[in-house]
């Protein structure tokens, strides 16, 4: 019964993990449409986390179930996810590419999955095994193969500092994520970390520091053209909505460890939606990249330590066997006349204590 839990548990995270890279796969081809016709980062930023915002606040207050202690204890990590892993990654993400290729800040990026190993290890002493090393450096070259980094391109010390800032916020993403301990239902923690995220990018687009620009019109996609509002529905509630439910849920499944690198097939995706929105057609390289960053993710399956809870002999008893099992009281050291334990009942113990 219990592998079939833990069976049905993993191929149901994976299936969210799965999904959630592919709604957050699909933003890049998106984004990169209504900044051909106008838009800027910021402003598709901006109105994604917004319309996102707007349409899981309802189903996160429901999903509560007025459980709002949950939100008074679990404030924390629903600010700290609005800021790091929501308005923090995209915002420095947005910095880095200013100063570096876009292929070379995704790819500092992309060593969050790195990031969260080292910080299992460190802070939970959750030691990864050679496995879960090796998976790591398969899907670390796969990402250098499939972003074509290679191919060379200006480095810059600034565009590095905000790229490793948005690890960091890519890092936190997957830590929270995977964290149950607050209670908060997936679709409560991604509508308040939205909300959160939305009030921090106003206040930066308010002050100048995130450019803002719109344009209305046709966006025209590789084999097909839309209106500038369905692209804009889409970034909103499927690669951001969606998306971050989707990965809340699936992290929780599979662990921050093994949910990062699942979210690795994000990269994937992107290529996938690259080539068929925007004609971005993948080379052999970078094909075999693809290959290997999936390798990685099943190496690091592989490498995952299975954790057996410490059984004491009284598990194997049933509750009301427990109960009436006579507990023992030793003797205090050096008391005369006590030459051995007193056993005591259960019932006894009122009257022993008082």
């Amino acid at each position: 019964m219990a592998h079939d839990m833990s069976s049905s548990r993993l191929a149901s995270g994976l299936g969210f993990a799965l999904l959630s890279a592919a709604a957050f796969g699909m933003s890049g081809s998106l984004g990169r449409g209504l900044m051909d016709m106008g838009w800027t980062a910021g402003s598709a930023t901006l109105v994604r986390v917004a319309i996102a915002a707007a349409v899981l606040t309802l189903p996160g207050i429901v999903a509560l179930r007025g459980r709002w202690h949950l939100v008074r204890r679990g404030i924390g990590s629903i600010v700290a996810y609005g800021i790091f892993a929501v308005a923090g990654a995209q915002l420095c993400y947005f910095f880095a590419v200013q100063h570096l290729d876009v292929s070379v800040a995704l790819l500092i990026e992309y060593l969050a999955p790195i990031a969260v190993v080292l910080w299992m290890w460190m802070r939970h002493g959750s030691r990864p095994t050679r496995l879960t090393l090796a998976g790591a450096a398969l899907a670390f070259g796969g990402l250098v193969l499939l972003l074509d980094v290679l191919g060379g391109g200006e480095v810059s010390l600034v565009g590095i500092g905000w790229a490793l800032c948005a690890m960091v916020g890519a890092s936190v993403y997957f830590v929270i994520s995977g964290d149950e301990r607050n209670g908060l239902p997936p679709l409560t923690l991604a509508a308040g970390a939205l909300l959160v995220a939305l009030v921090i990018l106003s206040i930066a687009a308010l002050t100048g520091v995130l450019p803002m620009a719109f344009a209305a019109g046709t966006v025209e996609f590789a084999s097909f053209v839309a209106p500038w509002w369905a692209v804009v529905l889409m970034l909103g509630v499927v690669t951001a909505g969606v998306s971050y439910v989707a990965g809340i849920a699936a992290v929780r499944r599979l662990g921050a460890r093994l949910g990062s690198f699942v979210a690795l097939t994000e990269v994937l995706a992107a290529a996938l939606f690259a080539w068929l929105l925007l004609a971005q057609v993948p080379g052999p390289m970078q094909l075999g990249g693809a290959l290997l960053v999936l390798a990685g993710v099943i190496v690091v399956k592989l490498g995952e330590k299975r954790i057996e809870p410490v059984r004491t002999p009284d598990d194997a008893l049933e509750p009301q066997e427990r109960a009436e099992r006579p507990v023992e009281v030793p003797a205090v050291p050096g008391s005369a006349g006590v030459p051995a334990p007193v056993t005591l009942l259960p019932g006894d113990l009122g009257s022993a204590t008082r």
